[in-house]
């Protein structure tokens, strides 16, 4: 059955289905018979093909069916009973994931962000407040820090705030975890100087997102030193979070690690972005944030985004003020040249 929207669709960047490579490799091995969970030869190959992206050769690979499972799994992995994941106010985790850390029994410890980044500073602060309260044993401890690379503003983490926060994390010992579902456009974007090494040199766990990078589904969470999260197989499963049938998961990411292709996605959505981007600051829009990846806030008095909401969907983020809203455009992997111009249009 073939449903048509004639309305433009910038509303997310996960809209479409898959690439056609992954869905050609996925008929292509359909009639195979694997083990399951995770522990077919395509899962191995796709584990090994990112250990090697990633120069985290002893690493231990698992695939996860979505973020939020991947986030509340590795949260509640990581952190002891007593212990809260610090985050940015703005954080997916913070804000767009409906609780569900604090459904699994930790809070979220919500601090102050520069343009969706969090501080080194900030987060050494964080720390030190709590042990040096003295009723610090009747308060929730600190313990990890969770960041995104693209943040939910579409900024990015430089080489140096990445290594300055990791610094802090190991000089007080406790983990540093990545939410990479947008990785494909960071990684893509020219301004980007962080790559997949130095993220796992530089944070204790972290994940390749799929979903929103040209797979169906699935996230591929890394642990660069072998063993860190003991059990980590029966957590996932606690958390309803494992497939069974784990080599569609495999099947994909082998696919994605296979001649550069994750990376050839992400520029795409970087490409078709700037070209909207560049347009909108022609026509003099006002930006609600400065951003280098697939994501751009525009600012929209109400009849703009009354009279747009007709021919294209758009995100809505927030109301700015009693007249205006920020509304988000997303570009991804599968944006369309023709899809591009006909926003620049109405726009």
């Amino acid at each position: 059955m073939h449903m048509e929207n004639n309305k433009l669709s910038f509303s997310s960047d996960y809209m479409e289905g898959a690439h056609p490579q992954i869905l050609e490799s996925l008929v292509e091995t359909n009639m195979v018979q694997t083990a399951g969970y995770g522990l077919d030869e395509f899962s191995e190959s796709a584990k090994a093909k990112i250990r090697e992206a990633c120069s985290t050769p002893d690493a231990d690979i698992f695939f996860l069916v979505g973020g939020t499972q991947t986030n509340a799994t590795m949260i509640d992995a990581m952190l002891r009973s007593y212990q809260g994941v610090i985050a940015a106010e703005t954080g997916h985790i913070s804000v767009h994931e409906a609780g569900a850390i604090e459904f699994g029994g930790h809070k979220v410890l919500q601090m102050p962000h520069y343009d969706g980044k969090l501080r080194a500073a900030d987060i050494q602060s964080c720390v030190e407040c709590y042990w040096q309260d003295a009723n610090h044993d009747h308060m929730v401890m600190p313990g990890m820090v969770y960041i995104s690379q693209p943040t939910e503003f579409g900024t990015l983490y430089s080489k140096d705030e990445l290594r300055s926060i990791s610094e802090v994390c190991r000089a007080n010992n406790i983990p540093l975890y990545l939410d990479g579902a947008r990785m494909a456009y960071a990684l893509a974007c020219p301004e980007n100087d962080v790559t997949l090494k130095d993220i796992g040199a530089l944070c204790d766990a972290f994940y390749i997102g799929g979903t929103k990078c040209g797979a169906l589904f699935g996230e591929a969470v890394v642990i660069p030193r072998h063993n860190y999260i003991p059990h980590l197989f029966t957590i996932i499963k606690q958390h309803g979070a494992l497939l069974a049938k784990g080599r569609l998961c495999g099947i994909q990411f082998e696919t994605l690690f296979t001649d550069g292709l994750y990376e050839k996605l992400g520029r795409r959505g970087i490409k078709t972005a700037e070209i909207i981007r560049e347009s909108l600051a022609n026509k003099g829009y006002e930006f609600a944030i400065e951003t280098p990846t697939n994501q751009i806030f525009i600012v929209l008095d109400d009849r703009k985004a009354e009279e747009l909401s007709r021919f294209v969907e758009l995100g809505f983020w927030e109301r700015l003020d009693e007249h205006h809203v920020v509304m988000r455009i997303a570009t991804s992997w599968a944006t369309q040249d023709k899809d591009v111009n006909k926003l620049i249009e109405l726009l």
